[in-house]
Protein backbone atom coordinates (compact mmCIF):
# COMPACT_ATOMS: atom_id res chain seq x y z
CA UNK A 1 0.00 0.00 0.00
CA UNK A 2 1.55 3.33 -0.31
CA UNK A 3 2.29 5.22 2.44
CA UNK A 4 0.47 8.48 1.41
CA UNK A 5 -2.96 9.24 3.02
CA UNK A 6 -5.43 8.97 0.76
CA UNK A 7 -7.99 12.28 0.50
CA UNK A 8 -12.11 11.40 0.82
CA UNK A 9 -14.22 12.15 -1.98
CA UNK A 10 -17.22 14.34 -1.09
CA UNK A 11 -19.08 11.19 -0.83
CA UNK A 12 -17.27 9.04 1.29
CA UNK A 13 -17.02 11.93 3.78
CA UNK A 14 -20.75 12.51 3.62
CA UNK A 15 -21.11 8.57 4.31
CA UNK A 16 -18.35 9.28 7.02
CA UNK A 17 -20.53 11.22 8.91
CA UNK A 18 -23.59 9.92 8.13
CA UNK A 19 -21.73 6.53 10.06
CA UNK A 20 -20.56 8.63 12.88
CA UNK A 21 -24.45 10.04 13.34
CA UNK A 22 -26.34 6.62 13.50
CA UNK A 23 -23.77 4.99 15.98
CA UNK A 24 -24.41 8.39 18.36
CA UNK A 25 -27.67 7.41 17.76
CA UNK A 26 -27.45 3.71 18.32
CA UNK A 27 -25.48 3.88 21.46
CA UNK A 28 -28.15 6.94 22.80
CA UNK A 29 -31.08 3.82 22.13
CA UNK A 30 -28.58 1.04 23.99
CA UNK A 31 -28.15 3.01 26.79
CA UNK A 32 -31.66 4.07 27.35
CA UNK A 33 -33.38 0.38 25.95
CA UNK A 34 -31.25 -1.85 26.75
CA UNK A 35 -30.22 -1.21 30.38
CA UNK A 36 -30.87 -4.10 32.83
CA UNK A 37 -34.43 -4.05 33.39
CA UNK A 38 -35.13 -4.34 37.44
CA UNK A 39 -38.19 -6.57 36.84
CA UNK A 40 -37.49 -10.48 37.45
CA UNK A 41 -40.23 -11.53 35.41
CA UNK A 42 -38.82 -9.45 32.88
CA UNK A 43 -36.24 -12.43 31.77
CA UNK A 44 -38.82 -14.98 31.98
CA UNK A 45 -40.60 -13.53 28.83
CA UNK A 46 -39.80 -14.20 25.70
CA UNK A 47 -38.08 -11.71 23.80
CA UNK A 48 -39.55 -10.30 21.03
CA UNK A 49 -37.85 -9.73 17.03
CA UNK A 50 -38.20 -5.86 17.83
CA UNK A 51 -36.28 -6.22 20.92
CA UNK A 52 -33.71 -8.64 19.12
CA UNK A 53 -33.28 -6.00 16.40
CA UNK A 54 -32.23 -2.92 18.55
CA UNK A 55 -30.12 -4.97 20.69
CA UNK A 56 -28.10 -6.29 17.76
CA UNK A 57 -27.30 -2.41 15.96
CA UNK A 58 -23.73 -1.83 15.64
CA UNK A 59 -21.07 -1.30 13.10
CA UNK A 60 -21.44 -4.80 11.65
CA UNK A 61 -24.78 -4.74 10.26
CA UNK A 62 -26.09 -5.53 6.80
CA UNK A 63 -26.44 -2.23 5.92
CA UNK A 64 -22.94 -0.97 7.18
CA UNK A 65 -21.08 -3.92 5.79
CA UNK A 66 -22.59 -3.29 2.40
CA UNK A 67 -21.41 0.50 2.66
CA UNK A 68 -18.08 -0.57 3.31
CA UNK A 69 -17.85 -3.25 0.69
CA UNK A 70 -18.76 -0.80 -1.68
CA UNK A 71 -16.20 1.68 -0.74
CA UNK A 72 -13.51 -1.22 -0.91
CA UNK A 73 -14.60 -1.45 -4.41
CA UNK A 74 -14.43 2.52 -5.37
CA UNK A 75 -10.84 2.25 -4.10
CA UNK A 76 -9.87 -0.66 -5.84
CA UNK A 77 -11.35 1.07 -9.13
CA UNK A 78 -8.91 4.07 -7.80
CA UNK A 79 -5.58 1.38 -7.82
CA UNK A 80 -6.63 -0.09 -10.88
CA UNK A 81 -7.06 3.36 -12.47
CA UNK A 82 -3.51 4.60 -10.95
CA UNK A 83 -1.76 1.13 -12.10
CA UNK A 84 -3.21 1.87 -15.93
CA UNK A 85 -1.90 5.54 -15.65
CA UNK A 86 1.33 4.24 -14.35
CA UNK A 87 1.48 2.02 -17.80
CA UNK A 88 4.39 -0.58 -16.28
CA UNK A 89 4.42 -2.04 -13.42
CA UNK A 90 6.22 -4.97 -10.97
CA UNK A 91 4.52 -7.98 -9.29
CA UNK A 92 5.40 -8.68 -5.61
CA UNK A 93 4.10 -11.91 -4.11
CA UNK A 94 4.25 -13.97 -1.10
CA UNK A 95 2.36 -16.66 0.59
CA UNK A 96 2.08 -17.45 3.92
CA UNK A 97 -0.77 -19.78 5.53
CA UNK A 98 -3.57 -17.76 7.52
CA UNK A 99 -4.43 -18.77 11.20
CA UNK A 100 -7.27 -21.17 9.54
CA UNK A 101 -4.45 -22.86 7.87
CA UNK A 102 -5.11 -22.10 4.36
CA UNK A 103 -2.16 -20.66 2.28
CA UNK A 104 -3.01 -16.93 1.08
CA UNK A 105 -0.94 -14.99 -1.73
CA UNK A 106 -0.69 -11.47 -0.91
CA UNK A 107 -0.61 -9.46 -4.68
CA UNK A 108 0.89 -6.13 -4.71
CA UNK A 109 1.67 -3.96 -7.46
CA UNK A 110 4.74 -1.16 -7.34
CA UNK A 111 4.44 1.48 -9.94
CA UNK A 112 5.80 4.86 -10.77
CA UNK A 113 3.65 7.78 -10.20
CA UNK A 114 4.51 10.90 -12.55
CA UNK A 115 1.49 12.83 -12.02
CA UNK A 116 3.54 15.48 -10.08
CA UNK A 117 7.17 14.55 -9.03
CA UNK A 118 8.30 11.00 -9.56
CA UNK A 119 6.75 8.85 -6.87
CA UNK A 120 7.13 5.10 -6.33
CA UNK A 121 4.16 3.58 -4.97
CA UNK A 122 2.86 0.02 -3.85
CA UNK A 123 -0.81 -1.12 -3.97
CA UNK A 124 -2.31 -3.78 -2.01
CA UNK A 125 -4.86 -5.88 -4.32
CA UNK A 126 -5.85 -8.09 -1.84
CA UNK A 127 -5.36 -12.07 -1.01
CA UNK A 128 -6.07 -14.89 -2.74
CA UNK A 129 -6.43 -18.65 -1.43
CA UNK A 130 -4.33 -20.95 -3.48
CA UNK A 131 -4.99 -24.65 -3.08
CA UNK A 132 -1.47 -25.78 -4.25
CA UNK A 133 1.76 -23.45 -4.26
CA UNK A 134 3.57 -24.65 -7.00
CA UNK A 135 4.95 -22.55 -9.91
CA UNK A 136 2.06 -23.72 -12.34
CA UNK A 137 -0.72 -22.91 -9.85
CA UNK A 138 0.24 -19.47 -8.71
CA UNK A 139 1.32 -18.41 -11.68
CA UNK A 140 -1.81 -18.77 -13.31
CA UNK A 141 -3.76 -17.92 -10.03
CA UNK A 142 -2.04 -14.47 -10.78
CA UNK A 143 -2.41 -14.45 -14.00
CA UNK A 144 -6.22 -14.93 -13.19
CA UNK A 145 -6.22 -12.18 -10.79
CA UNK A 146 -4.94 -9.62 -13.21
CA UNK A 147 -7.47 -10.80 -16.13
CA UNK A 148 -10.34 -10.19 -12.89
CA UNK A 149 -9.04 -6.83 -12.22
CA UNK A 150 -8.44 -5.76 -16.09
CA UNK A 151 -4.88 -4.94 -15.36
CA UNK A 152 -2.83 -5.91 -18.35
CA UNK A 153 -0.03 -8.42 -17.77
CA UNK A 154 1.87 -7.26 -21.14
CA UNK A 155 2.35 -3.86 -19.08
CA UNK A 156 4.45 -6.31 -16.66
CA UNK A 157 8.09 -4.95 -16.51
CA UNK A 158 9.61 -6.88 -13.14
CA UNK A 159 8.97 -9.62 -10.83
CA UNK A 160 10.24 -9.93 -7.00
CA UNK A 161 9.82 -12.89 -5.11
CA UNK A 162 11.57 -14.38 -1.84
CA UNK A 163 13.86 -16.92 -2.82
CA UNK A 164 11.85 -19.95 -2.38
CA UNK A 165 12.43 -22.92 -5.20
CA UNK A 166 8.77 -22.55 -6.43
CA UNK A 167 8.95 -18.97 -6.93
CA UNK A 168 12.75 -18.56 -8.39
CA UNK A 169 12.84 -21.93 -9.88
CA UNK A 170 14.67 -21.39 -13.39
CA UNK A 171 12.44 -23.98 -15.52
CA UNK A 172 8.90 -24.49 -12.81
CA UNK A 173 9.44 -21.41 -11.06
CA UNK A 174 6.65 -18.46 -10.47
CA UNK A 175 9.30 -16.45 -12.59
CA UNK A 176 10.54 -18.21 -15.47
CA UNK A 177 6.72 -19.37 -16.37
CA UNK A 178 5.94 -15.71 -16.38
CA UNK A 179 8.92 -14.87 -18.21
CA UNK A 180 7.89 -17.31 -20.88
CA UNK A 181 4.88 -14.93 -21.25
CA UNK A 182 6.46 -11.81 -21.35
CA UNK A 183 10.36 -12.14 -21.61
CA UNK A 184 10.78 -8.26 -20.15
CA UNK A 185 9.09 -9.05 -16.94
CA UNK A 186 12.94 -8.75 -15.18
CA UNK A 187 13.03 -11.49 -12.03
CA UNK A 188 14.90 -9.21 -9.12
CA UNK A 189 15.14 -11.75 -5.68
CA UNK A 190 14.21 -10.17 -2.08
CA UNK A 191 17.03 -8.15 -1.74
CA UNK A 192 16.11 -8.57 2.62
CA UNK A 193 15.34 -12.27 2.03
CA UNK A 194 18.50 -12.73 1.00
CA UNK A 195 20.25 -11.22 2.90
CA UNK A 196 18.75 -12.69 5.84
CA UNK A 197 19.77 -16.19 4.12
CA UNK A 198 23.34 -15.59 3.97
CA UNK A 199 23.71 -14.79 7.35
CA UNK A 200 21.56 -17.36 8.64
CA UNK A 201 23.97 -20.05 6.15
CA UNK A 202 26.83 -18.10 7.98
CA UNK A 203 25.79 -18.76 11.31
CA UNK A 204 25.34 -22.81 10.34
CA UNK A 205 29.10 -22.98 9.32
CA UNK A 206 30.17 -21.79 13.24
CA UNK A 207 30.02 -24.53 15.74
CA UNK A 208 30.52 -20.88 18.19
CA UNK A 209 27.16 -19.30 16.85
CA UNK A 210 25.20 -22.65 17.08
CA UNK A 211 26.09 -23.41 20.20
CA UNK A 212 25.33 -19.61 20.82
CA UNK A 213 22.03 -18.92 19.47
CA UNK A 214 20.90 -22.32 21.14
CA UNK A 215 21.59 -21.14 24.41
CA UNK A 216 19.72 -18.03 23.33
CA UNK A 217 16.70 -19.97 22.57
CA UNK A 218 17.20 -22.18 26.16
CA UNK A 219 17.17 -19.10 28.17
CA UNK A 220 13.48 -17.79 26.19
CA UNK A 221 12.07 -21.79 26.81
CA UNK A 222 13.79 -21.63 30.47
CA UNK A 223 11.99 -18.25 31.49
CA UNK A 224 8.96 -18.88 29.59
CA UNK A 225 8.38 -22.34 30.89
CA UNK A 226 6.51 -20.83 34.14
CA UNK A 227 5.61 -17.86 35.01
CA UNK A 228 7.17 -17.16 38.60
CA UNK A 229 10.28 -17.66 35.85
CA UNK A 230 9.17 -14.99 33.59
CA UNK A 231 8.35 -12.51 36.87
CA UNK A 232 12.40 -13.30 38.41
CA UNK A 233 13.41 -11.77 34.81
CA UNK A 234 11.08 -9.40 34.86
CA UNK A 235 12.66 -7.87 38.09
CA UNK A 236 15.98 -8.11 37.11
CA UNK A 237 16.32 -6.95 33.05
CA UNK A 238 14.32 -4.16 31.29
CA UNK A 239 14.96 -5.94 27.84
CA UNK A 240 12.90 -9.27 27.08
CA UNK A 241 15.02 -12.12 25.38
CA UNK A 242 12.94 -13.77 22.60
CA UNK A 243 11.91 -16.67 21.08
CA UNK A 244 13.99 -16.99 17.91
CA UNK A 245 12.96 -17.05 14.22
CA UNK A 246 14.78 -18.83 11.18
CA UNK A 247 14.56 -16.01 8.48
CA UNK A 248 13.64 -12.86 10.85
CA UNK A 249 16.91 -12.02 11.71
CA UNK A 250 15.57 -8.52 13.67
CA UNK A 251 14.25 -10.99 16.56
CA UNK A 252 17.39 -12.81 17.29
CA UNK A 253 18.82 -8.86 17.17
CA UNK A 254 16.43 -7.88 20.07
CA UNK A 255 17.72 -11.12 21.71
CA UNK A 256 20.85 -10.82 21.90
CA UNK A 257 21.06 -7.09 22.36
CA UNK A 258 18.98 -8.11 26.03
CA UNK A 259 21.93 -10.64 26.79
CA UNK A 260 24.92 -8.01 25.37
CA UNK A 261 23.61 -5.51 27.92
CA UNK A 262 22.23 -7.46 30.62
CA UNK A 263 24.62 -10.44 30.70
CA UNK A 264 24.75 -9.92 34.55
CA UNK A 265 21.23 -9.62 35.06
CA UNK A 266 20.33 -12.25 33.49
CA UNK A 267 22.84 -14.45 35.07
CA UNK A 268 21.48 -13.43 38.19
CA UNK A 269 17.85 -14.11 37.36
CA UNK A 270 19.39 -17.58 36.65
CA UNK A 271 20.49 -17.64 40.26
CA UNK A 272 17.82 -16.75 41.83
CA UNK A 273 15.38 -19.02 39.64
CA UNK A 274 17.68 -22.01 40.49
CA UNK A 275 17.03 -21.28 44.37
CA UNK A 276 13.68 -20.95 43.80
CA UNK A 277 12.43 -23.57 41.85
CA UNK A 278 11.67 -27.70 42.92
CA UNK A 279 12.12 -29.24 40.14
CA UNK A 280 15.50 -30.82 40.18
CA UNK A 281 15.77 -31.08 36.04
CA UNK A 282 15.09 -26.90 36.16
CA UNK A 283 17.77 -26.51 38.90
CA UNK A 284 20.22 -28.23 36.33
CA UNK A 285 19.37 -26.18 33.64
CA UNK A 286 19.42 -22.93 35.47
CA UNK A 287 22.42 -24.03 36.76
CA UNK A 288 23.97 -24.33 33.52
CA UNK A 289 22.32 -21.58 31.87
CA UNK A 290 23.87 -19.32 34.22
CA UNK A 291 27.55 -20.73 33.78
CA UNK A 292 27.01 -20.51 30.30
CA UNK A 293 26.22 -17.14 29.92
CA UNK A 294 29.19 -15.86 32.37
CA UNK A 295 31.49 -17.70 30.12
CA UNK A 296 33.80 -15.57 28.19
CA UNK A 297 33.29 -17.13 24.71
CA UNK A 298 29.72 -17.05 25.00
CA UNK A 299 29.92 -12.95 26.31
CA UNK A 300 32.65 -12.84 22.65
CA UNK A 301 29.63 -14.23 20.66
CA UNK A 302 27.07 -11.60 22.05
CA UNK A 303 29.49 -8.73 21.61
CA UNK A 304 30.26 -9.83 17.74
CA UNK A 305 27.36 -10.85 16.83
CA UNK A 306 25.29 -7.48 18.49
CA UNK A 307 27.47 -5.36 16.09
CA UNK A 308 27.02 -7.70 13.01
CA UNK A 309 23.54 -7.81 13.06
CA UNK A 310 23.02 -4.45 13.79
CA UNK A 311 24.71 -3.74 10.68
CA UNK A 312 22.78 -5.90 8.49
CA UNK A 313 19.44 -4.94 10.36
CA UNK A 314 19.93 -1.16 9.75
CA UNK A 315 20.51 -2.30 5.78
CA UNK A 316 17.80 -4.99 5.91
CA UNK A 317 15.12 -2.46 6.98
CA UNK A 318 16.07 -0.15 4.44
CA UNK A 319 15.62 -3.26 1.70
CA UNK A 320 11.94 -3.49 3.16
CA UNK A 321 11.12 0.43 1.98
CA UNK A 322 8.08 0.84 -0.38
CA UNK A 323 10.20 3.37 -2.12
CA UNK A 324 13.68 1.37 -2.51
CA UNK A 325 15.28 1.35 -6.15
CA UNK A 326 17.58 -1.16 -7.35
CA UNK A 327 20.58 0.76 -7.66
CA UNK A 328 20.24 2.01 -3.97
CA UNK A 329 20.08 -1.32 -2.86
CA UNK A 330 22.91 -2.54 -4.79
CA UNK A 331 25.33 0.48 -2.69
CA UNK A 332 23.18 -0.43 0.55
CA UNK A 333 24.32 -4.00 -0.10
CA UNK A 334 28.09 -3.14 -0.81
CA UNK A 335 28.49 -0.63 2.11
CA UNK A 336 27.41 -3.49 4.44
CA UNK A 337 29.77 -6.13 2.71
CA UNK A 338 32.71 -3.32 3.68
CA UNK A 339 31.69 -2.86 6.72
CA UNK A 340 31.77 -6.71 7.30
CA UNK A 341 35.09 -6.78 5.72
CA UNK A 342 36.26 -3.88 8.20
CA UNK A 343 35.20 -5.70 11.23
CA UNK A 344 36.79 -9.45 9.94
CA UNK A 345 39.75 -7.49 10.70
CA UNK A 346 39.64 -5.01 13.44
CA UNK A 347 36.29 -6.23 15.24
CA UNK A 348 37.31 -9.23 16.94
CA UNK A 349 39.90 -7.49 18.63
CA UNK A 350 37.29 -4.91 20.29
CA UNK A 351 34.54 -7.61 20.94
CA UNK A 352 37.55 -9.00 23.18
CA UNK A 353 38.12 -6.45 24.83
CA UNK A 354 34.40 -5.73 25.48
CA UNK A 355 34.01 -9.31 26.62
CA UNK A 356 36.88 -9.12 29.04
CA UNK A 357 35.28 -5.95 30.87
CA UNK A 358 31.81 -8.01 31.33
CA UNK A 359 33.76 -10.87 32.86
CA UNK A 360 35.51 -8.38 35.26
CA UNK A 361 31.85 -7.03 36.06
CA UNK A 362 30.79 -11.13 36.90
CA UNK A 363 33.87 -11.87 38.76
CA UNK A 364 34.90 -14.48 35.93
CA UNK A 365 38.23 -15.24 34.54
CA UNK A 366 38.23 -14.36 30.90
CA UNK A 367 39.53 -17.64 29.38
CA UNK A 368 38.74 -19.82 26.26
CA UNK A 369 38.13 -23.46 27.37
CA UNK A 370 38.42 -26.08 25.28
CA UNK A 371 34.48 -27.29 24.30
CA UNK A 372 35.43 -29.93 21.58
CA UNK A 373 33.93 -33.12 21.43
CA UNK A 374 36.53 -36.11 19.88
CA UNK A 375 34.28 -37.14 17.29
CA UNK A 376 36.88 -40.33 16.34
CA UNK A 377 35.11 -43.39 15.21
CA UNK A 378 35.08 -45.66 17.98
CA UNK A 379 36.45 -49.05 16.33
CA UNK A 380 35.83 -52.29 18.30
CA UNK A 381 38.09 -55.52 18.00
CA UNK A 382 36.84 -56.81 14.79
CA UNK A 383 37.23 -53.64 12.88
CA UNK A 384 41.02 -53.29 13.41
CA UNK A 385 42.95 -52.49 10.33
CA UNK A 386 43.22 -55.63 8.45
CA UNK A 387 46.62 -57.46 9.11
CA UNK A 388 49.22 -57.24 6.39
CA UNK A 389 49.25 -60.92 4.67
CA UNK A 390 51.84 -63.15 6.25
CA UNK A 391 51.00 -66.49 5.63
CA UNK A 392 49.36 -66.02 1.79
CA UNK A 393 51.26 -68.98 0.73
CA UNK A 394 50.36 -71.46 3.18
CA UNK A 395 46.66 -70.10 2.76
CA UNK A 396 46.76 -70.77 -1.05
CA UNK A 397 47.45 -74.20 -1.37
CA UNK A 398 44.65 -74.62 -4.04
CA UNK A 399 46.75 -71.71 -6.24
CA UNK A 400 49.84 -73.28 -5.93
CA UNK A 401 50.52 -74.27 -9.59
CA UNK A 402 49.34 -70.21 -10.23
CA UNK A 403 51.62 -68.84 -8.40
CA UNK A 404 54.86 -67.60 -10.14
CA UNK A 405 58.72 -68.96 -8.97
CA UNK A 406 59.61 -65.33 -8.11
CA UNK A 407 56.06 -64.86 -6.19
CA UNK A 408 56.56 -67.86 -4.20
CA UNK A 409 59.53 -66.94 -3.11
CA UNK A 410 58.37 -63.82 -2.22
CA UNK A 411 55.45 -65.24 -0.03
CA UNK A 412 57.68 -67.37 1.53
CA UNK A 413 60.24 -64.95 2.91
CA UNK A 414 57.47 -63.52 4.51
CA UNK A 415 56.63 -66.42 6.25
CA UNK A 416 60.22 -66.63 7.13
CA UNK A 417 60.13 -63.51 8.59
CA UNK A 418 56.75 -63.92 10.89
CA UNK A 419 58.40 -66.66 12.63
CA UNK A 420 61.58 -65.34 12.99
CA UNK A 421 62.90 -64.20 16.38
CA UNK A 422 66.27 -62.74 17.85
CA UNK A 423 67.74 -63.70 14.28
CA UNK A 424 66.21 -67.50 14.68
CA UNK A 425 63.45 -68.92 12.13
CA UNK A 426 61.38 -71.74 12.43
CA UNK A 427 62.00 -72.48 8.71
CA UNK A 428 64.13 -71.69 6.13
CA UNK A 429 62.27 -69.90 2.95
CA UNK A 430 64.06 -71.78 -0.04
CA UNK A 431 63.91 -75.19 1.11
CA UNK A 432 59.62 -74.04 2.02
CA UNK A 433 59.40 -72.83 -1.36
CA UNK A 434 61.12 -75.97 -3.27
CA UNK A 435 59.22 -78.05 -0.63
CA UNK A 436 56.00 -76.59 -1.90
CA UNK A 437 57.09 -76.90 -5.60
CA UNK A 438 57.58 -81.08 -5.06
CA UNK A 439 54.30 -81.38 -3.99
CA UNK A 440 51.64 -83.30 -5.64
CA UNK A 441 48.28 -81.48 -7.09
CA UNK A 442 45.74 -80.56 -4.45
CA UNK A 443 41.89 -80.56 -5.11
CA UNK A 444 40.17 -77.05 -4.93
CA UNK A 445 39.66 -75.39 -1.82
CA UNK A 446 42.61 -77.25 0.42
CA UNK A 447 42.96 -75.83 4.02
CA UNK A 448 46.31 -75.82 5.44
CA UNK A 449 44.96 -78.57 8.00
CA UNK A 450 43.98 -80.59 5.19
CA UNK A 451 47.42 -80.31 3.30
CA UNK A 452 48.98 -81.64 6.44
CA UNK A 453 47.00 -84.30 6.84
CA UNK A 454 47.51 -85.57 3.41
CA UNK A 455 50.90 -85.53 3.98
CA UNK A 456 50.98 -87.36 6.92
CA UNK A 457 48.49 -89.90 5.18
CA UNK A 458 51.11 -89.90 2.30
CA UNK A 459 54.19 -90.61 4.55
CA UNK A 460 55.63 -87.57 3.28
CA UNK A 461 57.27 -86.10 6.27
CA UNK A 462 60.96 -87.19 4.92
CA UNK A 463 60.21 -85.69 2.16
CA UNK A 464 58.51 -82.01 2.79
CA UNK A 465 60.04 -81.45 6.44
CA UNK A 466 59.82 -77.86 6.67
CA UNK A 467 55.74 -78.59 5.44
CA UNK A 468 55.61 -81.46 7.91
Amino acid sequence: MTSKRKHLSGSQKRTKKRLQEEAHANSKVSAEKTAPPTDPGFWLSPITDSFRTEMHTHYLGKHIQNELIQISNKLMEDIVIKIRQSKYFTLILDCNPDISHQEQMSIIVRTLNLENTPEIQEHFLGFVVVEETTGLNLSTVILEKLKELDIPFQDCRGQAYDNGANMKGKRQGVQARLLQKKPRAVYVPCGAHTLNLVIADAAKVSRDAIGFFGHLQKLFTFFSAATQRWTVLRKHVHLIVKSRSDTRWESRLQSIHAVRHQATRIRDALVEARENVSDPVAKVEAQALAEEVGSYRFLICSVVWCDILTIVNQVNKLLQSASMQLDVAIDLINKAKTSLALYRESGFAGAQTTAKELCEDMNVEPQLKQKLIRSTKRHFAYEGADEPEKFGVLLKFNNIEKISHESLKSQCAKVETTLSCNGESDINRLELAQEIQNLLSVPLQTTALEMLSLIHEKQLEECTPTCG
